[in-house]
């Protein structure tokens, strides 16, 4: 006698039901947890980067002065990319930081994204105006 027992209908729409409703905070949490790995990956390889180009910066207090100086930096998204190109570790570093500032943005947009496929109408709004605040901030940030 078989005692292999096929789930019944009910149970395994309601299963279903259960992972649709899990899974947009499924997809946050995945993206949060993403964009904080990949923040510290660039960061501490980034770190790495500099030192091992610049070992110096050990030992020698007025270069490391010189390193965290905030002119030193790159500034501009551009300078950040070409800096990256260049395999610059301060750019490496500065990108790593964007990311984790970029994170919480990206996960208000797939908010927008979840609310507009669920339809409801009355978080869609709000969560677009948060979405266009917070772009707003880069914006008026940036311009400084």
């Amino acid at each position: 006698m078989s005692l292999d027992t096929a789930p019944s209908p009910a149970s395994s729409t309601s299963e279903a039901l259960e992972q649709d409703a899990a899974s947009p905070e499924l997809l946050i949490s995945h993206l949060l947890r993403s964009g904080v790995v990949l923040s510290l990956t660039l960061v501490t390889f980034g770190m790495s980067l500099t030192f091992f180009h610049h070992p110096d910066y050990f030992s020698s207090e007025q270069a490391l002065q010189r390193l965290t100086a905030p002119e030193r930096g790159p500034h501009a998204l551009s300078d950040v990319l070409a800096g990256v190109m260049n395999a610059r570790g301060q750019a490496f570093v500065m990108a790593g930081l964007l990311v984790l500032m970029a994170t919480p943005v990206l996960r208000v947009a797939l908010s927008l994204l979840v609310f507009s496929r669920q339809r409801d109408r009355t978080f869609v709004a709000v969560t677009s105006v948060v979405l266009c605040l917070l772009l707003l901030s880069f914006l008026v940030g940036g311009v400084e």
